[in-house]
């Protein structure tokens, strides 16, 4: 149970820091572990650096896809429709990098902590609790760590966070990472590095979706251009595949990746069908 520390602070002392208080802005007295930019209009987790290792990966290898596969497209169909590989990759990535930057970079579903514990309502049964006695001072009041709240007529149990001083609502958790609780809270992303949640979640769908899309687009044109070398040459896949190294690096690297982000993909398509 969360124990209430009684007021240690003096008037004077007091009203001093609530006048610091008033004119600072919020992310400049924050009490989380977040990292802000822009004058707090970005809120990033504490592992922010993990997201340029996701933009390299993302980035380097479209970029050997549009120099060593997309290029040498460009005159491979009629009336220049090869051009359209290349900026489709190119388009695709950059609305991939947005939606990499709104999940990463947005507030996630964080729920204000509060400066004091909450009041006990009125039928708490105050004699039926602990109290605390320390130095001669006000007995401190110990609140209780579950209680039960009504949810569309069904009683539901909400958990008492001691960090942020609340009670959680449903389906709200707190992440030891950037110590915040979150809405709907559903992991830290170290990939994005950022708690997923209520605010960002439908962000971070469309950004696992969307670079799976990505992957299979690199992967088909690979063989696509794998495909043109065959035709061209009159030789056989293995020996067309000696002639494009970058192909066979690129075609192994969005296997594996698909895995990854398509199996995460088709995990949170189910949860969401199931409303989870």
């Amino acid at each position: 149970m969360y124990v209430a520390p009684p007021p240690q602070l003096s008037d004077a002392t007091q009203k001093s820091t609530d006048d610091n208080a008033a004119t600072s802005r919020i992310y400049q007295i924050w009490l989380g572990s977040n990292k802000f930019l822009l004058g707090g209009r970005l809120i990033f987790g504490p592992d922010v650096r993990s997201l340029f290792l996701t933009i390299f990966m993302i980035i380097v290898p479209v970029a050997i896809f549009c120099a060593f596969v997309a290029k040498d497209l460009l005159d491979k169909f009629p009336h220049h429709l090869g051009i359209f590989i290349m900026a489709i990759a190119i388009i695709f990535t950059v609305y991939d990098l947005f939606l990499l930057l709104l999940t990463s970079g947005r507030d996630p579903g964080i729920i204000p902590r509060n400066e004091h514990p909450p009041e006990p309502e009125e039928d708490y049964d105050a004699s039926t609790s602990t109290a605390d006695w320390g130095g001669g001072q006000t007995p401190r009041l110990r609140l209780p760590r579950m209680k039960d709240i009504m949810v569309n007529g069904v009683a539901v149990k909400i958990k008492f966070c001691d960090t942020c001083m609340l009670y959680r609502p449903p389906r709200c958790s707190h992440c030891s990472i950037c110590n915040n609780c979150v809405e709907r809270f559903d992991h830290h992303c170290p990939w994005v590095g950022q708690c997923i949640g209520q605010r960002n979640y439908r962000y971070f769908f469309m950004f696992v979706f969307s670079t799976t899309l990505l992957c299979i687009y690199v992967f088909a044109f690979c063989w696509v251009y794998i495909k043109k070398i065959i035709e061209e040459r009159q030789v056989n896949v293995w020996r067309a595949m000696l002639k494009t190294p970058a192909s066979i690096v690129l075609i192994v690297y969005t296997f594996i990746a698909v895995w990854f982000v398509g199996g995460l993909t088709a995990f949170h398509i189910y949860l969401i069908s199931t409303n989870q």
